[in-house]
This record gives structure tokens, C-alpha cells and sequence, in this order.
């Protein structure tokens, strides 16, 4: 499995098939699990017919989460390709949340909140590395407040 980074507007938007967010809530990074698994990922998902990916960050943060204020911003691009496979495209996004609401009736199962990466990830291949990025990054300010 690789993962690769790029510049925001680096990659034709069509490509963009997901966006994930690494979102803090007081202070702990949020994780959530999906209600058929017993590990944990990042809030996000994929990208519905017609959304622009910011929209689609927006939408999962609050489906996976209950988010309902926070500021979020678009940290950069990235692609996954497995062994063999074909590369994928996705948007990575940093929020600061700061009110969680009811968690709506998805599949997600639980929202927990930790120092850094659980142990138990969903895609382990993948969410290290988006975590570190947004590390490296400095936690970029926060901008457009939902």
C-alpha cells in the first residue's frame, strides 16, 4: 500500500473520491467505529454525485460524529494505491470541533476521543500516515465555522 500527498488543486477534482478529517474535540482526537467493526478510523467517507469535496468533509464530520460548530480547513490531497491496484483519490481535512450534538442514525457505532492513534485502526495502512500529515502541518488554523 502507498500513500501520497499533494498540493491542494494539484489533482483534477473529478478524481476526488473521498475525504477524510482529522477533527480534535477538547483537546483528543476524535476516532469513530463503525457499528459492524471493533476498530477505528477518521471521520470520512465518500463522495456523493455532485458535492464538492468540502462539502463532503462536512457532511461525514457531522454523519460520523454529531459534529454541529466547528471550524474546519482542507489540509491537502491524497491517493492511495494498493499492491497491484489502482491509485485513489481523497481530501484531507483538519477541524476543531467544539460542540458534538446527538450522533445521527448511520453506521457508526461509537465516537471515542484519544491522545493520538488508537491501536485498533480500521485502515492501518492509511490513517498513520494521514495523522502524521496533519501533524507535520502544524494543525493549520482552522478556518470557515459551521
Amino acid at each position: 500500500m502507498k500513500v501520497r500527498f499533494y498540493d491542494i488543486g494539484s489533482v483534477e477534482d473529478a478524481k476526488l473520491f473521498y475525504a477524510v478529517t482529522a477533527a480534535r474535540y477538547r483537546g483528543g482526537w476524535i476516532w469513530v467505529r463503525h457499528k459492524e467493526r471493533v476498530t477505528w478510523e477518521m471521520p470520512g467517507g465518500r463522495r456523493e454525485p455532485g458535492e464538492a469535496i468540502l462539502e463532503t468533509a462536512r457532511r461525514e464530520l457531522y454523519e460520523e460524529t454529531g459534529a454541529v460548530r466547528y471550524r474546519q480547513v482542507p489540509v491537502c490531497l491524497y491517493s492511495v494505491t494498493p499492491e497491484g491496484g489502482a491509485e485513489s483519490f481523497g481530501g484531507l481535512f483538519y477541524a476543531e470541533v467544539d460542540e458534538l450534538g446527538d450522533l445521527p442514525d448511520s453506521e457508526i457505532g461509537e465516537v471515542a476521543f484519544f491522545d493520538g492513534e488508537p491501536e485498533a485502526l480500521t485502515y492501518p495502512q492509511i490513517q498513520p500516515f494521514l495523522l502524521e500529515k496533519i501533524r507535520q502541518a502544524a494543525r493549520p488554523e482552522p478556518g470557515e465555522s459551521r
